[in-house]
């Protein structure tokens, strides 16, 4: 797919794998609607790329302002690529050591904004695609969602972040299904462990010790890694309803 001329939209798109993503599309020539949350980020960002993103400090839960934002994308910039990349997570067993339960609260929060949060974004960027001029072979636009490998190898403490993640993989191969009467692909990136700003805040020797870890290469992953799959993905036409670990081979340990 040429991102030249195209609009894209990038959830979480100014920090992390969405800031990356943002940045990666930006240099293919796309108009990138970045929405998110942290209005101080979301800020520095427009000022860096100026009129290249449109930014909203839109909350993905809420249905009624992601079909207002997206519904505002100019109509002689055709929406073509939609990139889900925020998300949450909260660290709790489901009994607490002192044996209370993990709490509905925090579990549900979680899945609103991981789970449901993209589905969101995803049907409604794509009934807009779906009303865009088909491209060759009557492809008109691709979803990339943002699993985790805590999907498959959930760690102790994550029973909700892998639920939340497990769900996203769960809808990829129905909603590739359910799209593709309107040309638009669905495909999951499910990261490793991937060097962002909460990492670096860690020791060396610990950041040392995670890396050490991963099978090949010897090296945490990085927000400009997942940001070159997001393009050969789109690149890739053939690509579709698949899940995609980018991982260098890790698979996790229950701690």
């Amino acid at each position: 797919m040429e991102l030249n001329g195209v609009a894209a939209v990038v959830t979480g798109g100014a920090s992390g794998l969405g800031l990356a993503t943002t940045h990666a599309l930006v240099s293919q020539g796309a108009h990138v609607v970045v929405l998110d949350r942290d209005e101080e980020k979301a800020r520095k960002l427009a000022e860096a790329l100026g009129d290249k993103v449109t930014v909203s400090i839109t909350d993905v839960t809420d249905r009624k302002e992601i079909e207002s934002t997206l519904g505002s994308i100019a109509s002689d910039l055709p929406l073509r690529v939609a990139v889900n990349c925020a998300g949450i997570g909260v660290a709790k067993r489901v009994l607490s050591r002192d044996g209370a339960p993990h709490d509905v609260e925090s579990f549900s929060k979680v899945i609103q904004v991981n789970l449901i949060g993209t589905f969101n974004v995803m049907a409604v960027a794509a009934s807009i695609m779906a009303k865009t001029d088909p491209l060759e072979f009557g492809e008109r636009g691709v979803v990339v969602n943002t699993a985790s490998i805590a999907a498959f190898d959930g760690q102790i403490g994550q029973i909700a972040y892998s639920a939340s993640k497990g769900g996203i993989v769960g809808m990829t191969l129905p909603a590739a299904r359910d799209l593709a009467v309107v040309g638009v692909r669905v495909v999951t990136i499910a990261p490793g462990i991937i060097d962002t700003p909460l990492l670096g805040s860690l020791p060396e020797e610990a950041r040392a010790a995670l890396a050490a870890g991963v099978p090949f290469p010897h090296r945490l992953g990085t927000p400009e890694d997942y940001a070159k799959l997001v393009l050969s993905i789109c690149d890739n036409g053939y690509i579709n309803g698949e899940v995609i670990r980018l991982d260098g081979a890790l698979r996790m340990a229950p701690k």
